[in-house]
């Protein structure tokens, strides 16, 4: 009697074990790298998911000659240009997902740490540039043919190093840049035709070193937006040139905006039928103060390994502060379907600029949104490519992440650098896409992709999953894809939303009813991915358009 009562309570802990794994099967640290391909003719300095699962990358045309050639024997004639007046490559590219397979493109002026946006229909805004593109409009719509049309002096400013974001109304704010302390708007309208100055963006530049470039800015669920440069931030009703209010100094006063160049996100969005949906965002690494000048005379300091995480919509809000893993500058932050954070590609130390870091933080981390304080970082398996300056990093459809980039140098320097020009593509697979998880994931078999949804539109969503289901632990997550350059991904956005029981219509076949935001403030107008995500282990997404 006691062998056989032994044995049943073994049996029960062994399943209460293995209910436990279940619960936490994407935990495990790990993933895996892919090199996707080892030349696609340019370094992807700029990236953008559009919704046709196409990525549009560019680096700048005043590199000379890159390593693809323009289709059909064309060539682009450009006398303003600072290299080649007569320049017959690419310095453009669309990969495609499905294929692995890339299309080169044409853009006429220079495209050099510019900015841009994804529109309410799905088409790509990129703004300003270098040299005779400072004042360019440029727009790519996504097709099998189309290429990049321009808009000659389409700004009132020149923009260099600034940051673009989506409105509620469907148009885009383009804010700061290099002696740019102003923002202005596109498409522009009557009310909005002019320049804004905005003295915020002069107050947190420091001379010599500046600090505040390619600010971090996020659509608040109340409609302002909340503006972080160098080492504060404020919020911004753009509509009327209003800051209604000033965040306190992040703790410790070290500048995270470029070249000191930290990350940053805007945690996911949940409750979203709460009178008051609270919004966090997170800013992690970056360079001690004075670091980028050290720099330049060969001083390279170690890099900040801290995170800042504030509640923006709390009334009296405070920074809690954070110590990542590894020390990082130049850092990409990818929020992935199941609402972590992905930490990928930069230095342990010195800055952004033409060589000068050192020590390339091979090591991608998670960081778990909802985790206890003490247990949110999370270090993945390491690349063995260094991706420095210039490097970027995009979440896909089917939940990798597409890294590329890395030129730290002032031309394609191959030999003969310290980090030569990098010009492959990688997919990083986060260990929710390791086959052991199979059975868990679930496949969404309706609605079909690229439908349109209104605001507060219930949807139902149909989905299969082989292996035994916890009803408790399905979520219904919807990513805004972002435009990512220089450790800043622009309008990158993830909401959770609403959902009712989830409901078995079939062998493996379930059904959730979910409702999508109720405004613009929450969602901008848009292509969304939506995931189903069961135990943190994501669906393949689907496009949704959300208006």
């Amino acid at each position: 009697m006691a062998i056989k009562t032994s044995l049943v309570l073994w049996q029960l802990h062994l399943l209460l074990l293995l209910s436990c794994h279940d619960l936490n099967l994407a935990n495990a640290a790990g993933g895996k790298w892919d090199l996707l391909m080892s030349n696609i003719g340019i370094s992807a300095m700029h990236m953008q998911l559009l919704n046709n699962d196409r990525v549009i990358m560019y680096d700048r045309t005043d590199f000379g000659a890159s390593n693809i050639s323009l289709p059909d024997g064309k060539c682009r004639n450009n006398p303003k240009e600072l290299a080649l007046k007569i320049d017959c490559t690419a310095h453009s590219v669309e990969y495609d997902v499905s294929t692995n397979s890339i299309r080169p493109l044409m853009v006429q002026t220079n495209v050099w740490c510019s900015s841009g946006s994804a529109t309410s229909d799905g088409s790509l805004v990129q703004t300003g540039g270098f040299n005779d593109g400072k004042l360019m409009v440029r727009t790519f719509n996504p097709c099998n043919t189309c290429d990049w049309q321009e808009m000659g002096d389409g700004l009132g400013q020149s923009r260099w190093y600034s940051t673009n974001h989506i409105l509620p109304d469907g148009s885009q704010i383009i804010i700061g840049g290099r002696d740019a302390f102003n923002y202005e708007f596109f498409p522009q309208t009557a009310s909005t035709s002019n320049v804004f100055n905005l003295p915020f963006l002069r107050e947190t530049n420091v001379p010599r070193e500046e600090n505040n470039l390619y600010p971090f800015v996020f659509l608040n669920v109340d409609g302002n937006l909340f503006i972080f440069t160098n080492d504060r931030a404020i919020l911004l009703d753009y509509t009327t040139n209003t800051i209604v209010k000033t965040y306190p100094q992040i703790p410790g006063g070290d500048p995270r905006n470029y070249p000191s160049t930290g990350s940053a996100v805007l945690l996911p969005l949940k409750n979203l039928r709460s009178q008051k949906v609270q919004a966090e965002v997170l800013v992690c690494g970056g360079a001690p103060k004075g670091s980028y000048l050290r720099a330049t005379k060969g001083d390279f300091v170690g890099a900040l390994n801290t995170c800042g995480r504030i509640t923006i919509t709390d009334p009296n809000p405070q920074w809690t502060m954070e110590t990542m893993p590894l020390p990082r500058t130049m850092g990409d932050m990818v929020i992935l379907p199941n609402g972590n954070v992905l930490i990928v590609n930069g230095a342990a130390t010195g800055t952004a600029g033409w060589q000068i870091a050192r020590n390339p933080v091979f090591s991608p981390v998670i960081y778990r949104t909802d985790n206890p304080s003490d247990s949110r970082f999370e270090v993945q398996t390491p690349n063995a490519i260094p991706r420095m300056y210039h490097s970027t990093a995009v979440l896909l459809r089917d939940g990798r992440v597409l890294v590329g980039g890395s030129n730290p140098n002032e031309l394609y320097n191959f030999t003969g650098v310290v980090f030569p020009t990098d010009l492959s593509l990688e997919a990083f697979s986060p260990s929710y896409l390791d086959v052991e998880f199979a059975n868990l994931r679930p496949q969404i078999i309706s609605p079909d992709s690229h439908l349109k949804f209104t605001y507060g539109q219930r949807v139902d969503i149909r989905f299969t999953a082989l292996g035994l289901l916890n009803r408790d632990l399905i979520k219904v997550t919807m990513v805004a894809p972002g435009f990512n350059t220089h450790s800043n991904t622009m309008n990158q956005r993830m909401l959770v939303l609403p959902r009712g029981i989830v409901r078995q219509v079939g062998r493996f076949v379930y059904e959730v009813s979910c409702v999508f935001p109720k405004s613009g403030s929450l969602a901008p107008p848009g292509y969304y991915l939506l995931f189903v995500v069961h135990q943190d282990i994501p669906s393949e997404a689907i496009w949704v358009r959300v208006n």
